[in-house]
């Protein structure tokens, strides 16, 4: 049985408080580190308009929703086990862009901090993740602006046994009936299905500890959170006590339509960095394109980094392979309405502030006043003419 699944969640609460547990705890990564030498830049210079590292930090270990940052490095990386970091000459469809970039794992390897509590506390950070609920329920203390959605669907699911419920088809369905619904507590997708009536609070349970242990225990009984991107595979190939299918439902096909992992820059840096949002933003467009295309490459990355960092994080090529799939049959990613990939839909995200507002007060997490869409989201740096065919 797997000793860790995710613990990540895409809104999480006391993230004001993670600031003090990481004073003192910058990396130190020095962002003036000259580029790899002996190779020549190609169609992409980025050395003029982009820090000579640019340091990406995400927001869970090393796995197939992260591939399209995978895809930028090349066959010549070094990794950094105790940082749990991978560095190397960033890449554009395989051409050097005359700048490194240096990709930082999330989740237990920062304390399961959120990332922009990591962001502000060691700048040496360019690009973080980030998600719509966060963003909002962070924006008084931690603002950060988004630039590209890589995902286009959050892979976020609770996920019920088709055996013992077999004329449950949504969330709302499971709502009818006597199960326990798992999940970390303070989540505010679930406070929105509370709210929304799809779920009551005397059914939700906020102990979920990331481990199969319970769901397994309840025989088919309980419901739980996970990512259908995942979970629907682990469970079924990889947990032997359970060796069976799921069913599942996306919270955001449920109404939840926050963006998940979109990556982000610190909101007062935004115009500064503008000049290389221009150019990068292609350049990770095109890298996304590249590594559903072909994922081989960078999955090898992928698992040879989840080896070397050996946080417990248990991560094969069989859910890493099943998870490019699954992202791709259940749109997870995709162009959305249009040709592009990795814009946003403005409305979307208007609809997710009008749901976050007061869920942030009840959290204990207010938004700043006034807070707009534009100062969540941009799409001034997207190539529309990049998309999957």
């Amino acid at each position: 049985m797997p000793s860790i699944t995710r613990r990540r969640t895409y809104m999480a609460v006391g993230a004001l408080a993670t600031i003090a547990l990481l004073a003192g705890c910058a990396s130190g990564s020095d962002a003036e580190e000259p580029a790899a030498s002996g190779l020549t830049v190609g169609a992409i210079d980025l050395s003029d308009a982009c820090p000579a590292t640019v340091t990406i930090q995400t927001d869970w270990n090393p796995e197939s929703e992260h591939g399209n940052l995978y895809e930028l490095l090349g066959e010549d990386y070094t990794v950094d086990a105790d940082l749990k970091s991978v560095s190397g000459p960033l890449m554009a469809s395989g051409e050097y862009t005359g700048v490194n970039v240096e990709i930082r794992a999330g989740g237990p390897a920062i304390g399961y901090s959120t990332v922009a509590a990591q962001m502000y506390q060691d700048t040496d950070i360019t690009i973080g993740y980030a998600s719509t609920g966060d963003q909002i329920a962070q924006s008084a203390e931690l603002p950060v602006t988004a630039f590209m959605a890589p995902l286009e669907i959050n892979p976020q699911m609770i996920m019920w046994d088709p055996e013992t419920y077999p004329d449950v088809e949504t969330i709302a369905d499971l709502g009818k009936t006597d199960a326990v619904v798992r999940y970390f507590g303070g989540a505010a997708y679930m406070e929105w299905l509370i709210a929304d009536g799809q779920l009551s609070r005397d059914q939700v349970d906020g102990g979920y500890d990331g481990t199969p242990a319970n769901f397994v225990a309840a025989q088919g009984a309980d419901a739980q959170q996970g990512f259908a991107s995942a979970e629907p595979y682990v469970y079924e190939n990889e947990v032997a006590d359970w060796g069976k299918p799921l069913a599942f439902q996306t919270i955001h096909d449920a109404g939840w339509e926050s963006y998940a992992a979109t990556l982000a820059v610190r909101s007062a840096e935004l115009e500064d960095l503008s000049p290389c949002l221009e150019l990068i933003t292609p350049v990770l467009q095109q890298a996304e394109v590249d590594f559903y295309s072909d994922p081989t490459a960078a999955t090898a990355i992928i698992l040879d980094l989840v080896d070397q960092y050996d946080t417990g994080w248990v991560y094969s090529e069989g859910v890493a392979d099943f998870s490019v799939a699954q992202q791709v049959d259940l749109g997870l990613v995709s162009n959305g309405d249009d040709s592009t990939v990795g814009n946003f839909d403005l409305d979307r995200v208007q609809g997710s502030l009008d749901a976050m507002v007061p869920i942030a007060i009840e959290l204990g997490t207010p938004a700043a006043d006034g807070l707009t869409v534009d100062d969540l989201v941009t799409n001034e740096f997207i190539d529309e003419s990049i998309g999957f065919n």
